[in-house]
């Protein structure tokens, strides 16, 4: 059996829901739903996005990996008007990467200051 590795980023929900930041089971790497951490969680929706892309890139750091590997990402945003602001975001952290990616509007995030919320799915050979 492939081994199963737990990553904790040390986040707040992470104990209270029972989660792990990021799960890495052989080359797969799955990376929970990531949102800012203040002071970064009142900025704007690019300052969140910045802040949660560096959460993400440190796990996968953690699990051994790195942004190079992210073949995927899913974001929330509860604004569909600050699509622009995360997408800028997004391309300077992934640069020549281009995973596939998907962006949604939700209704609400766990904090009603969270402005998004992004996964990523990384494979490392």
């Amino acid at each position: 059996m492939t081994e199963r590795v737990n990553i904790s980023s040390g986040g707040d929900y992470e104990a209270v829901f029972g989660y792990s930041r990021a799960v890495r089971v052989g080359e797969h790497i799955h990376v929970s739903g990531t949102t800012a951490r203040e002071p970064a969680r009142s900025g704007d929706a690019y300052e969140q996005a910045v802040a949660v892309l560096s959460i993400i890139e440190a796990a996968l750091r953690d699990a051994g990996s790195s942004m190079v590997a992210v073949v995927r990402t899913v974001t929330y945003v509860t604004d569909m008007k600050d699509a622009d602001l995360v997408a800028r975001a997004h391309r300077e952290a992934f640069g020549d990467v281009l995973p596939a990616a998907t962006m949604v509007e939700v209704s609400a995030l766990l904090d009603p200051k969270m402005k998004v919320e992004i996964e990523a799915y990384a494979v490392e050979k």
